[in-house]
Formats: C-alpha cells, structure tokens, sequence
C-alpha cells in the first residue's frame, strides 16, 4: 500500500527543488558547524540536541513524509531556527547535496534493523556506507550510532574498527552506558523495558591519505526507489 505524501507547508522544511544553490549554510539564518540526523522519525531527538547546541546547525532528515511533517511541527512547537528538515536517503543527500568534508557531525539513532538473515544487506551502516561517510565528514568530525538491537550492534562493532579513519571516543568500542546522550521516545520505550540501546561514538581522523576521502561508487540502495513516488 502506498502511503498517502502530505504537503509539507513548513518554512524549517527543504524540498529537493528547493535546495539552495548558495549551499546549505544559506538554509539557515547564521552559519554554524553543521550536523546531520539521518532518520529522525518524529523528532524528539534532535529538538533535544539543538536546544542544547544553539551554536551548531542541524539538518534532520528521514525517508517517510509523515516522520519529516511531525519533525517539522516538533521544531516549531519549539522555536528552534537552528533545524532544517528535508525527506531524503542518506546515500542520496550526501551524493547529490552536501560537500566534502563539511559535516561536523554525523547521528544515526536505532535504524531499521533488518533482523532477517536474508534481509541483513538491506542495513544502511555497513562497510561501503562507513568509506562514504567519511568522505563526508570534517576532520575530527564526530560520528554517533546507536541500535536497540543486538545483532545490528555486534555487526557494527566488527566492521568499524576495520575501517580506516575512524576513533573510537569511547573504552570499549560501543557502550550501554547512555550518559547525557538525549533519549527519544522510541529509545526510552526499550530502556523502560530493560532493554539496552548500544551506542557508538566515533570522530574521523584528522589527517587522512588522499585516497580515503574520495567518495567510493554511488551504491543505490533499495530505499532509493521513494524517489519514483514523490
């Protein structure tokens, strides 16, 4: 079933065609360190985030309208002017939008986990999505992952600390120990059932070989295919 799209009117939102050619800093009212949410649902999360980091710009992005109409109204509700929000594939956004190097700051906050062993391809954090990040990120830019499952976290925690560089900020390579980390309403649903969220948090290296900051192949993913629907 295709789901019904809903115009977007909000003035925090930004439509494809609507993408300034002056660069993204032009979205927002002052240029700031910006960061990126890919998949931010309803956005409990980066409403928390951007209250508290006023002096970094945030670009929140998700695949689903009705996720982008309610994050919209979240940054309203809140009068944050530090939040854009655009419906967009990560792989997609970062090929067709943002420069090299220029994010401060990446978020990945508990993905569509794929928990089928035949399905497992389909997860966005993988080794060729970990080398094109990278590309993307600023030198010492930060890198956050979080899961609420198991499976996913274990396949993470074996495949980023053979990605060169990466940092781990943390004493082991992922921890349950959420600290100050801001906790959306989907995350607190697991942890009030006494389920962990496993988080990882990593910088990219500041000095790199030429070689590992030119973006591998676009790979298109299946999620890509939103694109033919509006």
């Amino acid at each position: 079933m295709t789901q019904r799209i809903i115009p977007i009117e909000s003035a925090v939102f930004l439509r494809e065609e609507q993408w300034p050619t002056a660069g993204i800093d032009a979205a927002f009212p002052r240029k700031q360190p910006l960061w990126l949410e890919i998949g931010c649902g309803i956005g409990d999360f980066i409403v928390q985030l951007a209250a508290r980091h006023p002096d970094r710009n945030y670009l929140a992005i998700d695949i689903y309208n009705k996720g982008c109409l309610k994050t919209c109204r979240r940054v309203e509700q809140n009068r944050l002017d530090n939040v854009r929000v655009m419906r967009a594939e990560a792989r997609y956004l970062l090929d067709r939008f943002i420069p090299l190097q220029s994010l401060f700051g990446v978020i990945i906050n508990c993905p569509d986990p794929w928990p089928k062993k035949r399905h497992r391809g389909r997860r966005l954090v993988n080794n060729h999505f970990l080398e094109l990040l990278r590309c993307y990120l600023a030198p010492g830019g930060e890198f956050f992952f979080a899961t609420d499952f198991a499976d996913y976290a274990e396949m993470v925690a074996d495949i980023i600390p053979a990605v060169t560089g990466y940092e781990n900020l943390q004493a082991a390579v992922c921890s349950t120990d959420l600290g100050d980390y801001p906790i959306s309403k989907y995350m607190r649903r697991f942890l009030e059932m006494g389920q962990p969220i496993y988080l990882f948090h990593y910088r990219r290296a500041a000095q790199l070989a030429p070689e590992l900051l030119q973006p591998p192949e676009f790979e298109k993913g299946f999620r890509l295919r939103w694109l033919a629907h509006g």
